[in-house]
Order: C-alpha cells, then structure tokens, then sequence
C-alpha cells in the first residue's frame, strides 16, 4: 500500500485525486507545510527538493506530482485514467500532462512566489502581475482546446491530465480571471467536481468552497 505525503491544496491534490479514483487502498501523510516539515532532514531524505508531495511504495519513492501520477496510471491500468500506450491518443496525453506541469505549473511558481526573481516589493509586483498575463493567455489556450474538442483535454476521454487541469484551475481562483472563468474550462471543472474521487478527496484535505 503506497503512502501519499500531501498537504491541502498543494500539488499533491492531483494524485490524491488519481490515488481515490483507483480506488485501492492507500495512506495519506500530511507534511507540516506550516511549520516547514517539508524542510525538515526526514523528509528531506524522501525528497531532497524539499517539496510536496512525495509518494512512497515499498522501496520506490517517487517526488514530482506528474510523475506520480503518470506511475499511477501505468500501473492501475484498469482504472482507465491514461490512454494505451504507443497510441496517438496517448502521445495527447503525454502533450497536455506535460504542458500542465512543465509550462502552466511553472509560470504558477513565478506568480506566487515573484519574490524568487526580483528583489523588492515594487520589482516582485511587476514579476507577479506579468506571470499572471502569461497564464491568463495559457488557459485562454486551453479553453480554445477544449471548446473545439472537449469535453476533457482528451477530447471525450477523461484522463488524469483533466484531474491536473483541475488542481491548476483551483491555483487561479484568487486571479484577476480565474480559469472558471471560461466556458468550456467551466463546464470540465463542474463535470469533475460531480465524481466521487474528487468530493472524497476534497473532504479529506478539508478544502472550503469554493473549490476554483
């Protein structure tokens, strides 16, 4: 039985969500984020980069949210979250997971944390308030996909990428045009918090309405 360490909200909301819609048992380890328990030597030992979330199975110790979640489907395959391998519909899913991550999840860093690239309150605002342009262009992209092929980023096939999607559109609630802003986005975002594994997940983080 794997072990999840997560903390509410955070990147690890996305394979929690995948983790409940396997539905085979697992345990959650809430990391202290509040008083740095991330940062701390033990954890550190899971993963050095000091970052959540961390998922433990045996002897394999996985960090980076996508890649959990990419195990997760290979190696729940019934649970239907990730199209066949060697396939073209799997090559769109390889696409948006990593566009989610390495392009969406990134640009998220810059705008909550703009104190990492510029010194000073004025010269974060100016990062800040130029990370978010950029995103707000990113999900006017996404929107434009699923608008033409949705309903989910796989076109009619739901998949642990649209799970992803999710946790980023709940990042935007608190920006100038959050991604529910947009129709298409919506109309997912609503179809995903109607499954049983997102509701479940979300009692357990004991996350507050609203979700995005």
């Amino acid at each position: 039985m794997g072990t999840l360490y997560y903390y509410p909200s955070n990147a690890s909301m996305a394979p929690h969500m995948v983790l409940e819609e396997i539905g085979a048992p697992f345990e959650l380890n809430r990391v202290d984020r509040e008083n740095n328990a991330h940062k701390a030597p033990a954890y550190l030992r899971l993963n050095p980069n000091g970052a959540i979330p961390t998922y433990v199975d045996g002897d394999l110790v996985l960090f980076e949210a996508a890649a959990i979640c990419l195990h997760l489907a290979d190696t729940n395959p019934k649970a239907g979250l990730a199209p066949a391998l060697g396939t073209a519909e799997r090559a769109q899913f390889y696409k948006w997971l990593i566009h989610l991550t390495n392009t969406v999840q990134a640009e998220m860093l810059t705008y909550f944390y703009p104190e990492h690239l510029a010194d000073g309150a004025a010269a974060a605002a100016t990062v800040k308030a130029h990370a978010e342009a950029r995103l707000d262009t990113m999900f006017e992209r996404i929107e434009a996909a699923l608008a033409a092929g949705g309903p989910y980023l796989l076109g009619d096939r739901f998949s642990a990428a649209d799970y992803y999607l999710l946790m980023l559109a709940r990042w935007t609630r608190g920006m100038t045009n959050p991604a529910r802003n947009r129709p298409a986005t919506r109309r997912l975002l609503d179809r995903l918090i109607d499954r049983p594994a997102v509701q479940r997940a979300v009692a357990t983080e004991g996350l507050a309405a609203p979700l995005f």
